[in-house]
């Protein structure tokens, strides 16, 4: 591929895409929580990206069982991040973050849709919640584009550990 060639694939695979989080309420089995609340599912969204975002719709009822949809999400893949999408790409199931602060009463707020395993996990250890979804096939394709065309693996090297026994003491040097 030339130069021409792989500043076009650049060009042709941008480094977001609009995205919106379906959210699902069920009732739960714990006495403490009325609601059990999990991500089902990410859909591409054709709305451009705005700057805020829209109050969730009701889009399925069953039952107790409710269905919302959280839009106005932009998913941005980032350079730096490559790795992080390259090993979630090959994990056995490839998968979206999706990362919500919970209110009083354990409703999450859905806040930031990612693909990097290692941003949702330092989501997850400030005490955000964390849910993974499925990495639906556009999603996957899109993914996997940016990350043929900007990462290249790093050779691990295992570093040479210091020979303390031969060193000899310089002049500073002495036990106290």
């Amino acid at each position: 591929m030339t130069a021409t060639n792989n500043d076009q694939a650049k060009a042709d695979n941008p480094s977001k895409f609009n995205v919106s989080v379906i959210m699902q309420q069920s009732p739960s089995d714990s006495q403490w929580l009325e609601n059990n609340w999990e991500a089902v599912g990410i859909i591409s969204d054709l709305v451009e990206e705005r700057g805020d975002r829209a109050a969730p719709s009701l889009i399925h009822q069953e039952g107790s069982v409710n269905r919302y949809l959280y839009s106005g999400f932009t998913l941005r893949l980032h350079e730096d991040e490559c790795e992080s999408y390259y090993y979630n790409l090959l994990s056995i199931q490839p998968h979206c973050y999706v990362v919500a602060n919970l209110d009083d009463q354990g409703k999450p707020e859905p806040f930031l849709v990612s693909l990097s395993y290692d941003e949702a996990h330092a989501y997850l250890e400030g005490d955000d919640a964390v849910y993974t979804v499925p990495l639906p096939a556009e999603l996957y394709r899109w993914t996997e584009a940016f990350v043929l065309n900007h990462y290249v693996p790093q050779k691990r090297t295992k570093r040479k550990r210091t020979d303390w026994k031969s060193s000899t003491p310089g002049p500073d040097d002495h036990e106290a």
